[in-house]
């Protein structure tokens, strides 16, 4: 049999390179006071020895441990994982918090913590206790939940809040759901639709009130009611066909509909079906999510497209950063885009009459 090839370690480097393990470890962290030919002596060893850092030799410096924590809905991300219904927000947030991460020498995790949990400080204080992370990103509900968010700055952990604009610790941080529900609306009101209907999603989520604010104000700035043309769902598919019943049953229906879910949108397409109204010459649909299923439906579905990815990359930079730089006190905004396709078009006479 073969012998098992030993794994090279921090050690070997250091004997190698005739240097300390601390040295060895300034190298592989990129910190300062290092002589120059001292790093080449070092990184020559790691070259010659094919030596890979781990994460356990980063830390050795005892400072940092060089992993940032995302911490995402577990009963939300489970139960969509599960669905398998194309919902990508954990993909886009591990593309962007994971590449940037790369970049910087760091590492990304994610912990699904259900933040309605009676138990949600001793899960969390038990998961910081065991990673001992240099940095938190909190996303929706989580980002404005107390227990959360003060356990984090009671340990002096620096975080980021995604979807949370409220005073506080943490860096809060939104997409900019304002733009982008006036930026849907605006497209509709450019079509010529005037009775303009959105389903938002529940109460819990600081930004579904968002994105109701930019849609009335989009809506007042070119004159047009929202007077009952607002219907709340829960971001998936079943509250979304209930919500956009109720909008088709107005007396005077909407003839476009913005729905805050790909879920909701693809709901909204399904009850149109089942009521003979063709998209989008009956009625015109926007998706709030630009996922992966928005491009396939038949239509294909106008939608936002949320800068979740980019937003992430933000986040852990702004996190690796505030060692040195701190946090910034006011909301960071990275917006994103209307991406139009087939599920949107002019208003005809038949549906606005």
């Amino acid at each position: 049999m073969a012998r098992r090839r030993q794994a090279v370690t921090i050690k070997h480097v250091a004997a190698d390179a005739g240097v300390s393990l601390q040295t060895v470890s300034r190298v592989i962290n990129n910190e300062p006071n290092v002589r120059p030919e001292m790093k080449e002596r070092v990184q020559a060893s790691i070259d010659k020895l094919g030596y890979v850092p781990s994460i356990a030799a980063q830390r050795m410096s005892g400072s940092r441990s060089y992993m940032i924590l995302a911490i995402n809905d577990r009963e939300r991300t489970i139960a969509d994982w599960r669905a398998r219904e194309g919902t990508d927000w954990v993909d886009q947030m591990l593309l962007g918090g994971m590449l940037t991460c790369d970049e910087r020498g760091y590492r990304m995790l994610v912990e699904l913590v259900d933040t309605h949990s009676d138990h949600v400080e001793r899960e969390l204080s038990a998961t910081i206790a065991a990673l001992q992370p240099d940095g938190v990103i909190l996303t929706p509900p989580h980002s404005e939940n107390p227990l959360i968010t003060n356990l984090l700055a009671k340990r002096n952990i620096p975080f980021a809040r995604i979807g949370s604009k409220a005073p506080g610790p943490g860096v809060p941080m939104t997409m900019g759901d304002e733009h982008l529900a006036a930026l849907a609306t605006e497209h509709l009101v450019s079509l010529g639709h005037s009775r303009i209907g959105f389903i938002a999603g529940p109460e819990e989520y600081a930004l579904a009130g968002w994105r109701i604010d930019g849609w009335e104000a989009a809506m007042g700035k070119a004159g047009l009611s929202t007077e009952d043309l607002c219907e709340r769902g829960d971001f998936g598919f079943e509250s979304g066909e209930l919500a956009a019943r109720a909008l088709l049953d107005k007396p005077s229906p909407p003839t476009a509909i913005i729905a805050s879910s790909a879920q909701m949108a693809l709901a909204t397409l399904a009850v149109a079906r089942e009521r003979g109204l063709e998209v989008p010459d009956d009625l015109s649909v926007v998706s709030f999510d630009n996922t992966p299923l928005v491009r396939f439906t038949q239509p294909p579905l106008t939608a936002l497209d949320q800068p979740i990815a980019a937003t992430a990359a933000r986040a852990v930079e702004l996190l690796i950063d505030s060692r040195e730089d701190g946090l910034p006190e006011e909301p960071v905004v990275v917006l994103g885009e209307l991406v139009v396709r087939g599920s949107t078009a002019r208003a005809s006479l038949r549906a606005e009459g």
